[in-house]
């Protein structure tokens, strides 16, 4: 006899439905960075970008640092190649702010 399988409904997984918190932000945007250095992929960062506008409301995100919600959406894409200009606007409006660390250290000679 066969057994019966029940299916299951599932949703694809979107990580703007679980960033809440500027501590979820601040996470999230440092694992794409690392990532994004760990991989030479840059558009992790840009799609972090977004997932994280997407939680707070691109419309939002959009008002407060006066560009095009449409250009938001493509810029902060994985497929997008936001500025150095979109992404300071971006993150001051998500209330964070980029930091600069070495990769590893030095040995004076």
């Amino acid at each position: 006899m066969k057994a019966k399988t029940k299916k299951i409904k599932v949703r694809p997984f979107d990580a703007a439905d679980y960033i809440e918190t500027p501590k979820d932000v601040a996470l999230f945007l440092e694992a794409a960075f690392e990532g994004a250095f760990e991989d030479d992929n840059p558009s992790l960062i840009a799609a972090a970008l977004g997932d994280i506008a997407r939680s707070k409301g691109m419309a939002a995100i959009a008002e407060e640092t006066g560009l095009n919600r449409e250009t938001l959406y493509r810029a902060l894409s994985a497929d997008g190649n936001p500025t150095l200009e979109t992404m300071q606007g971006v993150l001051k409006a998500l209330g964070v702010r980029l930091a600069v660390v070495p990769v590893h250290s030095r040995v004076a000679a």
